[in-house]
This record gives structure tokens, C-alpha cells and sequence, in this order.
């Protein structure tokens, strides 16, 4: 059990891997569907047995101390790597990362279901697509700022390919965009990494040998490094673009306006697939970045600089709702949702109260649900009718009264219905940015927000939810409603494979919005309430 638990995450990041390296070497395209999937199903299994080891009873420390206390960071695997610059292999997880790792292989496995119709070079296209898991799982687990880093770039060569080989009419522009976009944006990511290595060598911090610099991100965190690195010259404006440049990052891959125009593009020209994985996992590191570098690291910068950190994502949930609903492709009006949805996860980041970070968490969580299946119900009209455009559908309820089923979950969880998944972070979010405008939050004891700020925000939230739920409404009525399309009638029913996608992903719509508790915040609470002590 000791070798077991030691070694646990590190298998389950390699394996998809591993699984790639096995799929090059079948001789047909039957055995590489078949490998590639049985990869995802023992990966999924793994990030199971991972849930079933967590000690997820509440405790005081969030992992940004003393390790192996219940609902801390656990799993722990350390090795040295680069010995010269203190480089470490570091994994672990905690309530923050373990939501995103059981959702990822979850996605994955039905990602691979899904592209079990791909026949144009499927064994490059399966073993890319098991390296992108690999990318995805070492970025949620890794503790260590340049590992963190390696994982996070990782993920941009295998997603160029699948969108510039399998895409759409414009997959080498869609393709050369998306990679642009997100390395520009991790220019960021690395001058931070190498400012805050710097000013770490040589340190003098009590019970700490930093000789040699670090790059763990537990330690960097701890409030004695900080004011260590502060003595040592990291002044708090420098400390502010250091953030700002995080921010950067981050916000291109969730992504956020201004850094947003990317996203649509990808999404339109890569196949569908992907274009789940890219939602449903691919924009959740930036917001898992947030969490777990930027506002840990820079809690006074980000303090400081709330209100720009706010405004974009209000921005972003006004402008990406109003978008979606001026469009006439049903793969981009879901593109554009998506930018909005993830302006609730860096308005709740903003605010920093209990309420806004639990529904900021649980929002990944949830968007990475509803916008697979979205893609997926887009993708399923497509294959039949070979186009997007949502003014020449109609009727379907009655051609695929399933499929229109199926559809009608997606599209009312996408919304914000009560009772489905994406009501409970859109709500807590709104709540929490209710709250940090009461006389005790940290924003208005530190001076450094107005009541009148914060419930403006507020109400600029409960604004795009209200637009959300127009352009979600509008939609289901253009493509499933009115009359019955003369083309539409010989359109198969969705088949057992398409099913099998949709019938997971419509189950936790529900079980989510239904019992949020259970499934997410049992496991996240201890990681909310410590990191918003971090900030406070």
C-alpha cells in the first residue's frame, strides 16, 4: 500500500502516455481505438483509486505547511531533477486539484468514445490525443512552479496538431492562433517562475535550506518565505507584475477579454473532440492557475489589485454573453458562452470571500460538464446535417425527440436552471461578491474596495445570467422548435455511441446542481478556506 500510494499519481499521469507509445506500435486501426480507450478507462480508474485513498475530513492547513493532515495536500511524491537550480519532480493533490483530476480522465474517456468515428491518421490521433492527457493531469498535480510549467506547455503542441490536422477549413489559422495566444501568454508564466527563483537563493528563513533558491510552490506560499523575499529586494511593485504577468497567463488560457479571441476560432475548426477537451479541461488551467500560483504566491498584489482583476471578469460575462447571442453558428455561440461562464471563475477570484472562491471552483467544475456535452450535442447535429448555422435548423424535437432531450440538459444546465449543475457556481459567486461588500470582508477592511464597487459587480453578474439564459432560450427554440426542416426528416436518432457520451454527462448534470455537497465541496472546502486565509 506505501509503494502504492507513493507511486500512485505518477502513474496515472504517465499511463496516457505510456498508452500512446503502445497505440504507435498496433498494427490496425481497430486495436488503435481499442488501446487508446482502455488507456482513459484504467486512467479514469486510477484518479478513482486516488478519490477512494484522499483523506478528505476537514483540517486547519490547506498544504501550504505541515503535510499528511486530513483534507491537506496528500499522495506526495518528491525527487530531485535538476540538483543545480533545486528543480524538484513534485505531485500531489488536494481539494483543489482532485475535482479537476477526476474530471479530467472522466472527459477524456468520453473524448475518446467520441472519436471513435475519426479514421484520417487515427494513430497519430490517438497517441497525441493520450500525450494531451498526460499535459493535462502533471499541470493539476504538480507542487513543484517549473514542473508546473513544463506541464502547462506541454499541452499546447499535441492540441496544435489536433486542431491543425483534423480541423475545419481554417484548422492552420484556428491551429497557429491558439498556440500564439497561449505561448505569448505564458511569457508571463516563466519571467515569474525565474523573478521568484531568483529571489529565493540564498535566503535565510528558520528550518528552511535555501541556498540553492526553490521552486516549490508549498514553500513559496508560506507568509516567512514572503517576507524574506520582501527583505531581499522583491519590492511590492515588483511583487504587482509579477501578478499582472501571472494574470496574463492565466487569462489567455481560460481565457478572458481582451485575450479571448483565440477561443472561438479553435473551437469552430477543431473537431469535436477536442473542442471538448479544450473546454471542458484546456480552460480550466487557467483558473486552476489562479488558485494555485498566482493569488498564494502574490496574496497582496492580488489584494491591491482586485478591481482590475474584477472588471475583466465582469467584462468578460457581459461581453461573452452578448457575443453568443449575436450568433448564427451553434459550435461558436457555445465558444462565446464559455467566455462569459469563465468570468464568474475570475470574478470570484477577485472578491476572494468563502462564498465567491467555492462557487469559482465548483463553476470549473461544472462548465467542464456542460460545455463537453454542448460540443458534443453541436457535434452530433453536424455530422447529420454538415452544417452549424442555427437559421436553417428547426424542428428537431420531433425528428430526434432523444437527442432534443439530451440537448434540453446541456442547454438548461448551460444556463443556470436550478436543480443543474450550473446554477450552484454562477449563485455562489454572485453571493460571495455580495458579501465582500459587508463591513468585515477583507476588500473593505483593508480600504481597498467601496460597498458600492462590490455590489455593482454583483448585479453586472446577475445581468449576464439573465442574458445567458436569452441566448440559451433562443437558441433551443431556433434548432428545436418551429417547423419541421423537409431536411431534417431522414436524420438518424443519436446511436449507442452517442449515447454513451451524452447519457454521463446528462447524469451529473443533474447529480451536481442536485447535490453539490457531495460531489465537489466536500472535497474543496478545507482548499477554499485556506486559501481565502492566505488572502485575508
Amino acid at each position: 500500500m506505501q509503494f502504492l500510494e507513493q507511486w500512485l499519481l505518477t502513474i496515472l499521469i504517465f499511463l496516457p502516455t505510456a498508452g500512446a507509445g503502445v497505440v504507435l506500435l498496433a498494427r490496425t486501426q481497430k486495436s488503435v481505438r481499442w488501446v487508446a480507450l482502455a488507456t482513459t478507462l484504467v486512467t479514469f480508474g486510477l484518479s478513482l483509486l486516488v478519490l477512494a485513498l484522499y483523506d478528505w475530513s476537514p483540517a486547519s492547513v490547506y498544504g501550504y505547511g505541515e503535510l499528511g493532515k486530513p483534507g491537506t495536500v496528500q499522495l506526495v511524491q518528491s525527487a530531485s531533477w535538476i540538483g543545480a537550480f533545486n528543480i524538484e519532480y513534485k505531485v500531489g493533490v488536494d481539494g483543489l486539484a482532485l475535482p479537476l483530476v477526476l474530471l479530467s480522465t472522466l472527459i477524456c474517456v468520453l473524448a475518446c468514445v467520441a472519436s471513435w468515428n475519426i479514421d484520417k491518421l487515427t494513430k497519430p490521433y490517438m497517441a497525441l490525443f493520450l500525450f494531451l492527457e498526460t499535459g493535462i493531469l502533471g499541470t493539476f498535480l504538480s507542487l513543484d512552479f517549473f514542473l508546473f510549467y513544463v506541464f502547462f506547455e506541454v499541452t499546447l503542441l499535441p492540441m496544435y496538431f489536433l486542431i491543425g490536422i483534423w480541423g475545419g477549413p481554417r484548422r492552420q489559422y484556428a491551429a497557429i492562433k491558439f498556440f500564439l495566444y497561449t505561448l505569448v501568454g505564458s511569457i508571463g508564466l516563466l519571467v515569474t517562475l525565474i523573478g521568484t527563483y531568483l529571489y529565493t537563493r540564498g535566503l535565510t528563513v528558520p528550518g528552511l535550506d535555501l541556498s540553492r533558491g526553490t521552486f516549490d510552490l508549498i514553500l513559496l506560499a508560506r507568509a516567512d518565505v514572503q517576507t524574506a523575499m520582501g527583505a531581499a529586494g522583491l519590492s511590492v511593485g515588483l511583487a504587482k507584475t509579477f501578478f499582472l504577468l501571472l494574470a496574463l497567463a492565466f487569462f489567455v488560457k481560460l481565457p478572458s477579454v481582451p485575450f479571448h479571441t483565440w477561443l472561438p476560432d479553435a473551437h469552430v475548426e477543431a473537431p469535436t473532440p477536442m473542442s471538448m477537451i479544450l473546454a471542458a479541461l484546456l480552460l480550466k488551467m487557467g483558473g486552476f492557475g489562479l488558485f494555485r500560483v498566482a493569488y498564494p504566491l502574490f496574496p497582496e498584489a492580488a489584494k491591491a489589485l482586485w478591481l482590475v482583476i474584477a472588471i475583466v471578469g465582469v467584462v468578460s460575462i457581459i461581453y461573452g454573453a452578448l457575443c453568443a447571442m449575436s450568433q448564427t453558428d451553434f459550435k461558436r455561440l457555445v465558444a462565446y458562452s464559455s467566455v462569459s461562464h469563465m468570468g464568474f471563475v475570475i470574478l470570484g477570484a477577485a472578491v476572494m470571500t468563502p462564498a465567491a472562491v467555492s462557487g469559482a471552483i465548483f463553476m470549473m467544475v461544472a462548465h467542464g460538464i456542460t460545455s463537453a456535452m454542448m460540443f458534443f450535442v453541436v457535434g452530433v447535429v453536424y455530422d447529420r446535417a454538415h452544417h452549424r448555422e442555427l437559421n436553417r435548423m428547426g424542428g428537431l424535437a420531433s425528428t430526434m425527440p432523444l437527442y432534443s432531450g439530451f440537448s434540453a440538459v446541456a442547454c438548461f444546465a448551460n444556463l443556470g436552471l436550478p436543480g443543474l449543475c450550473g446554477f450552484v457556481g454562477e449563485f455562489l459567486v454572485i453571493v460571495g461578491t455580495f458579501a465582500a461588500a459587508t463591513e468585515t470582508s477583507t476588500l473593505i477592511v483593508g480600504g481597498y474596495a467601496t460597498k458600492a464597487q462590490l455590489i455593482t459587480f454583483g448585479v453586472l453578474a446577475c445581468v449576464g445570467i439573465i442574458l445567458s439564459a436569452a441566448y440559451m432560450l433562443w437558441t433551443i427554440q431556433r434548432v428545436f422548435f418551429g417547423p419541421e426542416r423537409p431536411e431534417f426528416k431522414a436524420f438518424p436518432e443519436v446511436n449507442s455511441r452517442e449515447i454513451s457520451v451524452l447519457t454521463p454527462l446528462a447524469i451529473l448534470c443533474v447529480a451536481l446542481g442536485v447535490l453539490p455537497t457531495v460531489f465537489v465541496f466536500a472535497y474543496t472546502q478545507t482548499t477554499v478556506d485556506a486559501v481565502v486565509r492566505l488572502f485575508g
